[in-house]
C-alpha cells in the first residue's frame, strides 16, 4: 500500500482492510461449504434417492440478518469517511488547478504558478478547485487516498491535508488520450517555515483575485455590476458580498453563487438571470481562457468578506502557512 500521508488515509485504509477481511472470509467460508457439501452430499449409488431437506427458519434467518448487519456496518461506515473526504472545510487554502492534454497547472492564492507541481504546506487544510481546458481528467494523489474527475465546464473541489513532509506522486487517473501515461506530476509536502521561504522567494506574480480584477476591468465588467447594483444606476447585479450566498431569479427560482454558478453566468449570462435585470449580458465563451475564468472567480470571491482566502496577500498567505496552529492570523 502506499505511504499514509494524509489525515483522511488512515481512515480509507481501515475501511478498505475491513471490506477486504470480510470478502476473503466470506469466500473462504463459501469455498469450504461446497466442498464439504460435495463430498458428504454426493450420491454413492446409481439409483440412490437423496431424503427430502425441509427449510430451516432458524437458518434462513441468520442467512439475512448477519448479511444485513454486515452490509449496513459498511454502509455506515463508508457514509462517514465520504462526509469526511467531501466536506471541504472553510478554513482551507484555496489553490487552483486547470488539467490539460497532458500536464497539471497550479495557481496559488499569492500568485505562485507551477506545472506538474504542487508545493504545501504540511498541517495545513487545501482546498483544490479544479477544471480542465479539453478532456475529462482525474486528479489523484495515492499517498493521500484523494482523488477527483476534473470535468470539462465545471468546477470540482477535493481537498486534503498532509501529515509528512517529502514528494509524492501526482496521477491521472481517467485515460485522456495518448499521452495520458505521462500526465504525472508531484506534490511537494513543505514543513510551514520551508513553505514560508518558498512562498517569499516567489513573490514576483499577482495573485488570482487582483489578475481577476484587472481582467474585470479590461473586460468592462465595472460599467454594469456597480457596487449598490440598480440603486447605483448598474445595469448588473452587485456582485461584492454574493459569494456564497442565495441569489434570487427570475420565476422564482433560488440558486446558491458558487463557482459553478458563476462560471455558468459568465459564459451562458441568459442561462440564469437575476430578478429584477435583464438579458443584456454578452457571453465570454471563447473570449476568455479556463485560467482567466479561475482569475475572475477569485477576484468576485474576494469581494465577500467569508472569502478571505480568495484575496490572501503573499504575507498573509506566508504567515497562514507558518502559524503554529495552521489557521489564518
Amino acid at each position: 500500500m502506499p505511504e499514509q500521508a494524509s489525515t483522511i488515509a488512515q481512515q480509507v485504509d481501515a475501511l478498505f482492510y475491513y471490506w477486504l477481511g470480510i470478502t476473503l472470509f466470506f469466500t473462504v467460508l463459501i469455498v469450504a461449504a461446497i466442498i464439504l457439501f460435495v463430498v458428504k452430499y454426493r450420491r454413492r449409488a446409481p439409483g440412490e434417492i437423496p431424503r427430502p431437506i425441509f427449510g430451516s427458519m432458524k437458518l434462513e434467518t441468520i442467512w439475512i440478518v448477519i448479511p444485513f448487519l454486515i452490509a449496513m456496518s459498511l454502509f455506515v461506515w463508508g457514509a462517514k469517511v465520504y462526509f469526511a473526504q467531501y466536506r471541504i472545510p472553510k478554513d482551507a487554502l484555496d489553490i487552483y488547478v486547470v488539467g490539460k492534454q497532458w500536464m497539471w497547472k497550479m495557481q496559488h492564492p499569492t500568485g505562485q504558478r507551477e506545472i506538474n507541481e504542487l508545493h504545501v504546506p504540511m498541517g495545513r487544510k487545501i482546498r483544490l478547485t479544479m477544471t480542465t481546458e479539453d478532456v475529462i481528467h482525474s486528479f489523484y494523489i495515492p499517498d493521500f487516498r484523494v482523488k477527483m474527475d476534473v470535468v470539462p465546464g465545471r468546477y470540482t473541489q477535493m481537498w486534503f491535508e498532509a501529515t509528512k513532509p517529502g514528494r509524492y506522486h501526482l496521477f491521472c487517473a481517467e485515460y485522456c488520450g495518448m499521452n495520458h501515461s505521462r500526465m504525472t506530476g508531484t506534490v511537494i509536502v513543505m514543513r510551514p517555515d520551508e513553505y514560508q521561504a518558498w512562498l517569499s522567494g516567489n513573490t514576483s506574480q499577482l495573485s488570482p483575485a487582483q489578475q481577476g480584477e484587472q481582467l474585470f476591468q479590461t473586460l468592462g465588467c465595472t460599467t454594469c455590476h456597480l457596487n449598490g447594483g440598480r440603486d447605483a444606476g448598474g445595469r448588473g447585479p452587485q456582485l461584492a458580498g454574493i459569494f456564497g450566498k442565495p441569489v434570487q431569479l427570475e420565476g422564482g427560482q433560488t440558486v446558491v453563487a458558487d463557482e459553478n454558478y458563476l462560471r455558468e453566468s459568465i459564459l451562458n449570462p441568459s442561462a440564469k438571470i437575476v430578478a429584477g435585470y435583464s438579458a443584456i449580458m454578452p457571453t465570454y465563451q471563447g473570449q476568455v481562457s479556463e485560467e482567466q475564468l479561475l482569475q475572475l472567480i477569485a477576484y468576485i470571491k474576494s469581494l465577500s468578506p467569508q472569502s478571505g482566502n480568495a484575496a490572501m496577500t503573499s504575507a498573509n498567505a506566508a504567515q497562514a502557512a507558518s502559524s503554529p496552529n495552521g489557521q489564518r492570523r
